[in-house]
């Protein structure tokens, strides 16, 4: 494709991609605000609903990096397609759901997994299109900020769904924007010819989502039955030592690997990849934690949730969109830094109102926190992807999107673990679970400061700003 066709195409591209990743971010936070409503009319409990949530997330993380290596045999386009109509089957099924062993398969396994297979097509064209780090960072920026604002209007438009008609339209929402995607994304054009004849790691994709299955089992196993857990987290580490072990036994013998062991080999993509993983944990995390509290403790409706994460959206869109020229004057490590500390002083403001009275709040925290995420999305999104060349993008793609995917799944694990450790969702469960997402993001502000302040030239040949 020539530059100019490539520029062309460009300028429409972020259309379908900005909007596939609002939707799977929405799909991953809008359930939060409608626990009590599907429980009653599934038959099930809040833990069910939450249950559902983490394996959504959980899917998504388990086949990102199989699916995304599949953008090389099968081509962009065709993963980008097929991965929107897989979700919207899902997205169908879970509105039709009349309990929640159908919930579990439209929306934790079919909306997963195609989330999983859209995703990575997402970001490989991206970073196909846009070659410089200005113009890549901005486009990095919009999609982030898309993801973003879908994740933080989930609880808000899903609530005023659920409130206004039922949180069934919710997901017939869902598969309505899914078809406008899909009209948008016919015409795309695939810089990059499909390799249907490139050999693929069956064995590396069956190990490395198993070996997350089961690890996150036994973070939700935890506060019922430690025995188990310990097991499970054993096992599930076990089987990713064995998928590593794997992928360089393969390397020695010449043949390619689900993931090359030289994507790890990047000091400065490996840090990023944490951060990307503690942005997500901390944003789902606290979706979870301050939707679940609002309404199962303080009693507020779906409409009433989703107005107050109003202020965490309202942060995210400006931080996120700003984010993408503020890279040209600041240096990536910088806003990544920025964004954790941020991050870190809006969760302690949210610790500290867990037994003030009311919803209002909780929204200079969440607007803090909005902020500081919507600022260093895009910054880790950029070091990571321009880390890496054209032929390793399906690879580094589907390890990013797991990554951040894991996050999630971790956020909401591990909040749902800890309220179940006797205290359930009353205010004594909030503040512990908020006190360990603080340390959390105490932690990204410490992984950030070790971030190179020069980072070296990328491998795709765009000299990356002091960061």
């Amino acid at each position: 494709m020539s530059t100019a066709a490539v520029r062309t195409v460009a300028g429409w591209t972020l259309v379908p991609l900005a909007l596939a990743q609002f939707i799977c971010s929405f799909a991953g936070s809008n359930m939060n605000v409608m626990l009590n409503d599907m429980s009653r009319d599934l038959g099930t409990t809040v833990a069910g609903i939450q249950l559902s949530i983490t394996l959504f997330l959980l899917t998504m993380a388990a086949l990102m990096v199989p699916f995304g290596k599949l953008t090389d045999n099968l081509g962009r386009k065709t993963c980008f397609l097929l991965g929107l109509g897989i979700y919207g089957l899902g997205a169908v099924l879970s509105a039709l759901a009349p309990g929640l062993g159908l919930l579990i398969l439209g929306n934790s396994i079919l909306e997963g997994a195609g989330t999983a297979l859209l995703i990575p097509p997402v970001y490989i064209l991206v970073t196909l299109y846009w070659k410089d780090l200005q113009s890549r960072a901005r486009s990095f920026g919009l999609v982030s900020a898309a993801g973003g604002i879908g994740a933080a209007m989930g609880p808000l438009i899903g609530g005023w769904i659920c409130s206004a008609i039922s949180w069934r339209a919710a997901f017939v929402f869902q598969a309505l924007i899914i078809v406008v995607i899909i009209v948008f994304a016919l015409s795309l054009k695939d810089p990059l010819p499909a390799d249907p004849g490139r050999p693929y790691d069956v064995i590396g994709a069956v190990l490395s989502g198993a070996g997350l299955v089961v690890f996150v089992a036994g973070i939700l196993l935890i506060d019922s039955n430690a025995v188990v857990a310990v097991l499970l987290l054993v096992a599930g580490a076990g089987i990713i030592a064995g998928f590593f072990a794997w992928i360089r036994r393969l390397e020695r013998r010449k043949r390619e690997p689900l993931l090359s062991t030289a994507l790890f080999a990047d000091r400065t993509s490996n840090l990023g990849l944490v951060t990307q993983n503690f942005q997500w944990l901390l944003l789902m995390g606290i979706s979870f934690l301050v939707s679940s509290h609002l309404q199962v403790v303080r009693h507020y409706d779906a409409v009433q949730t989703g107005v107050i994460f109003t202020a965490a959206t309202v942060g995210i869109l400006a931080s996120s969109l700003a984010a993408g020229r503020l890279v040209r004057f600041i240096a990536q490590r910088t806003l990544i830094l920025v964004g954790f500390v941020l991050t870190a002083i809006g969760t302690v403001l949210l610790l500290l109102v867990g037994a003030v009275p009311g919803g209002w709040p909780f929204v200079p925290g969440l607007l803090v926190i909005g902020l500081g995420v919507g600022v260093m999305l895009t910054p880790s999104v950029n070091v990571v992807q321009s880390a890496f060349p054209e032929a390793q993008q399906g690879e580094i793609s589907g390890l990013s999107r797991s990554v951040s995917n894991l996050g999630s799944s971790f956020g909401t694990a591990i909040v749902g673990t800890v309220l179940g450790f006797g205290v359930g969702q009353r205010a004594g469960g909030y503040v512990l679970a908020m006190a360990v997402l603080v340390v959390v993001a105490v932690a990204g502000v410490v992984v950030s400061g070790l971030l190179p302040r020069v980072a070296a030239p990328s491998r795709s040949g765009a000299v990356q700003p002091n960061s």
